[in-house]
């Protein structure tokens, strides 16, 4: 890979957008297919792509690291328990390991449909799913979705009150995301706001279903990474990593802020006209 100067300024500006965008119900994917094409630059290919997500990765591990703490917590209590049942834990501190190690469940349940989808997706890799034409529409559709979703449901449940049923539902949902465009966020978050979840709630777990995707996801594509045995490649993805990081973290904090007093009609109105001037450029 050509490391000039344009190369760094590439690989920013495309780590800013993939830092702003893999969080917010926007499609992260839209927006990386579309960059070379409006700067007429080269397809960064899915090593890079996978670079900026694991950067990601650490911005969300970071945000949701209270739930990360309890859950590792509640597991660590439970092995102790297992190693000596005389251990003695307070009622408040088992209440809140239950609720813990149910959330930990339930993030497991709503991960495995995906994983199945996402292992057969990558033995075939049907070129459809990066023809930008697909992505525009997928953009579309799923804004549609997301809107309906989200003016038409009850704010009712919080995540505290998330079931297995619900756990599968979204969990299915999210494999829809293996289609570029659809966004992993967004499907997530609408099918919690069918389920007649608070805002809060449906983007909290739509976080903490990031963790084990992008693991996943990251995990395939570093073995790509390592037998390239490309050192510019490697200093290109590091790049994109760490820029994504930083800027994911200050995404997400500015998207809970925001749906905090407002609803999702701004990321929709934005996927609509993002989808549009795809299907304009793929002309």
């Amino acid at each position: 890979m050509d490391f000039s100067l344009s190369e760094i300024f590439y690989l920013v500006l495309l780590a800013i957008i993939q830092g702003i965008t893999e969080f917010l119900p926007v499609s992260s994917s839209g927006h990386l297919i579309l960059l070379p094409k409006l700067i007429n630059h080269a397809d960064h290919g899915l090593s890079i792509d996978v670079a900026a997500h694991l950067g990601t990765l650490v911005a969300v591990l970071i945000y949701v690291r209270a739930e990360l703490r309890t859950i590792v917590g509640a597991i660590k209590n439970l092995i102790l328990k297992k190693l000596n049942p005389n251990i003695s834990i307070s009622d408040a501190q088992i209440t809140s390991d239950t609720q813990s190690l149910k959330l930990l469940k339930l993030i497991i349940i709503a991960t495995i449909p995906v994983i199945i989808a996402g292992f057969f997706i990558s033995l075939f890799e049907p070129s459809f799913l990066r023809l930008i034409q697909t992505v525009a529409l997928a953009n579309l559709v799923f804004a549609a979705f997301l809107w309906h979703s989200d003016t038409t449901s009850k704010t009712d449940r919080k995540l505290s009150d998330l079931r297995i049923k619900d756990a599968l539902i979204i969990g299915c949902a999210q494999m829809l995301a293996l289609i570029p465009g659809t966004s992993r966020s967004g499907i997530t978050m609408t099918l919690a706001r069918y389920l007649e979840f608070e805002r809060i709630s449906a983007a909290r777990f739509s976080l903490l279903l990031a963790i084990p995707v992008i693991i996943a996801a990251g995990f395939l594509q570093m073995l790509k990474l390592y037998r390239a045995e490309d050192a510019l490649i490697g200093i290109s993805a590091l790049l994109v990593a760490v820029l994504s990081c930083i800027i994911a973290l200050l995404a997400v904090h500015g998207m809970m802020r925001w749906i905090q007093r407002a609803d999702f009609r701004l990321f929709v109105y934005y996927r609509i006209a993002l989808g549009l001037l795809l299907l304009a450029v793929s002309f």
